[in-house]
């Protein structure tokens, strides 16, 4: 059965070109258009997914101190964005993100906790800066609820992921399910990077 899934969502990721659609953040500003943000964008689902599978191989306390960490200093640079604040390389850094951390799942390098806090917050703040460099004139708040709710969200679906992968590195069927959707990961953000 996982063979049957792994191979059509390979043929599915083969088979199309990335899409950007968005809601234009500058004429929706509204919550759903910060919820659908990141949901329609496979750089942001990507990362958002890796980080709770990240999280899920270090289980306990990183299960709610990671995806934290992300969507805290996510805020952070969403603000820093709308304060005009410049930030180079941001979409280079965004697709960069998918390739490490998806590589960081892969490997299972052991890293300390605030090691990989440390790790999604820096590449969460580019990501919160995207965010608030689209969003133009429209209503700042709701847009941010909408798209850390929508972050939240695909960090629990990773994290449920490794969950059921039976996350962790020493189960070898769980640790080998988690290494290839890091993999994968890592892959997509990859041709995400050089497809364009």
């Amino acid at each position: 059965m996982f063979k049957r899934i792994a191979f059509a969502a390979a043929a599915l990721f083969s088979a199309t070109a990335p899409a950007f659609a968005h809601l234009n953040p500058a004429e929706h500003g509204s919550f759903m258009a910060g919820f659908s943000h990141p949901l329609f964008g496979l750089d942001h689902i990507l990362v958002m997914v890796a980080v709770g599978l990240w999280a899920a191989t270090l289980g306990q306390r990183a299960l709610m101190l990671v995806p934290a960490a992300f969507v805290g200093t996510m805020a952070l640079g969403f603000a820093a964005a709308l304060l005009g604040a410049p930030l180079p390389l941001v979409e280079p850094v965004i697709l960069a993100s998918a390739v490490f951390v998806g590589l960081m799942v892969a490997l299972a390098i052991p890293l300390p906790l605030a090691g990989v806090a440390g790790v999604v917050a820096f590449f969460a703040f580019f990501h919160g800066h995207a965010h608030g460099g689209e969003l133009g004139t429209a209503g700042a708040l709701p847009f941010a609820a909408g798209f850390a709710l929508a972050t939240v969200l695909l960090h629990t679906a990773g994290i449920a992921a490794g969950l059921a992968f039976g996350h962790r590195q020493n189960d070898v069927t769980g640790g080998t399910l988690t290494r290839i959707a890091g993999l994968a990961t890592a892959l997509a953000g990859l041709w995400l990077a050089f497809a364009g």
